[in-house]
């Protein structure tokens, strides 16, 4: 430990770091070297409130013993098992338990190693299932505008964040995107779901006229769209999407990677909104964040369709390595557990109302245009600086973590999402940090 708490930035060269400028990083570094439920520990000693669950995984708070201690027991018993061919109990223990919580008739589950992995199955297996029910031409997929669906080449082709993008090229063809659902001019500052827009759901309609249903495999959309900034469906527009695709034949597809396991009060988005969608997808939340571990829920229609043919064949060519991985398996059951006993799942709901009151209470602080909240998420969209956007956020974000809270910011939007065991007295010391830092910067 003494060692990781003299890292000097001349140590730091070799790791190329994820979605970070480096540069800044590196000359003036933010190390984390510890953890306890609300709370980060520094390099230098400081207490930093997790504003963020991590990025959005750590719903249980940090380093919670019942995790813990599963991983530990797995990982002395039995550390790897192939998943190809062969199996092992903890990992079918564990899909039985995620698909008791999970909404009716979605009562299979594949399991990868991450959120951007989760997208990319579904993907495959709704162009897989098309083909085996005999139409073949259903090849298409449709994303969203400011869609986040992870950085593998499937989910950043339905996904559309333009800085994602841009550097590579064409990515795969035959995608589409319907429009992002941000209306600021008519929902600014809502408080929950907004009242206008769910006819945008109805560009699906045209989309569909365009190229045809017979082509169009899977729509993908985020029931909250996380990462692009909290973006909270109109009323009425998930259910819209629903009737479209039964309509047409269309797989629709929900990223509850960010949504999934009580972030909204509710085990997933799905039993929020009273829409379930044909092909579930999960991450971060299985697993506490503490291992990598992903898992796509389908309904039982679309597992069923592939059991056909001789038995001895594989019946779907596609998995990874470390599926259903024993050590991050146990990690899953250690994270429901804690979940069950603690009441998380549905804790939000309770702590919704009085979050809600708290975060808009910034709506006169300073640079502020939006609020918007939902369950236990929410975002403060701020004034873009002239010809400079994303610096106010990001000035934001620095100032933060100086005085203590982990937030988290996507162009000019601070995103909160607080690990699930937060508690009032918590929320309202976060939410004055957040007014603080406004107050301090440009």
């Amino acid at each position: 430990m003494s060692n990781r708490l003299n890292v000097a930035p001349n140590d730091l060269s070799a790791f190329w770091m994820p979605f970070t400028a480096n540069r800044q990083f590196k000359q003036a570094p933010r190390m984390l070297v510890g953890a306890k439920d609300m709370h980060y520990t520094t390099a230098d000693g400081r207490k930093v409130m997790d504003g963020t669950a991590g990025l959005w995984c750590v719903n249980a708070g940090h380093c919670r013993p019942k995790i813990t201690e599963a991983i530990q027991r797995q990982a002395a018993e039995l550390d790897y098992a192939p998943a190809f061919q062969m199996g092992h109990p903890v990992v079918f223990e564990l899909a039985n338990r995620l698909v008791d919580l999970a909404p009716e008739g979605m009562d299979h589950v594949f399991f990868t190693n991450s959120g951007s992995e989760s997208v990319d199955t579904a993907l495959k297996i709704a162009l897989a299932y098309h083909r085996v029910r005999g139409e073949g031409s259903r090849t298409r997929l449709i994303g969203r505008e400011r869609g986040y669906h992870g950085v593998n080449f499937g989910g950043i082709s339905v996904g559309g964040i333009v800085a994602n993008r841009k550097m590579f090229g064409t990515l795969l063809t035959g995608v589409d995107h319907l429009p992002h659902t941000h209306l600021p001019a008519k929902n600014a500052f809502t408080r929950g779901e907004p009242e206008h827009g769910a006819d945008l759901a109805d560009e699906l309609e045209r989309i569909v006229a365009l190229h045809d249903a017979s082509t169009v495999a899977a729509v993908i959309v985020e029931p909250v769209a996380g990462s692009t900034g909290v973006l909270i469906p109109p009323k009425g527009y998930l259910q819209r999407l629903r009737a479209i695709c039964d309509k047409h034949g269309i797989v629709l597809i929900f990223d509850e990677v960010i949504t999934g396991f009580g972030r909204l009060g509710t085990p997933f988005a799905a039993d929020y909104f009273g829409v379930t969608p044909d092909i579930m997808v999960t991450a971060k939340g299985v697993t506490n964040g503490v291992i990598p571990m992903g898992a796509v829920f389908v309904k039982k229609d679309i597992h069923d369709a592939f059991m056909t043919g001789p038995e001895h064949l594989i019946e779907f060519f596609h998995g990874y390595t470390y599926s259903g991985n024993p050590i991050a398996s146990a990690a899953g059951l250690g994270t429901l557990d804690t979940y069950k006993e603690e009441g998380l799942l549905t804790r939000g709901a309770e702590l919704a109302p009085y979050w809600e009151d708290a975060l808009h209470s910034l709506k006169d602080a300073p640079h502020v245009i939006d609020i918007r909240n939902i369950g236990l998420v929410g975002a403060i969209e701020l004034r873009p600086i002239d010809g400079q956007p994303t610096k106010r956020a990001f000035s934001a974000f620095v100032k933060a973590f100086e005085k203590g809270y982990l937030i988290r910011t996507t162009g000019d939007i601070i995103a909160l999402s607080p690990p699930l065991i937060i508690e009032k007295n918590e929320i309202d010391e976060l939410v004055d940090g957040v007014r603080e830092v406004l107050k301090a910067i440009d």
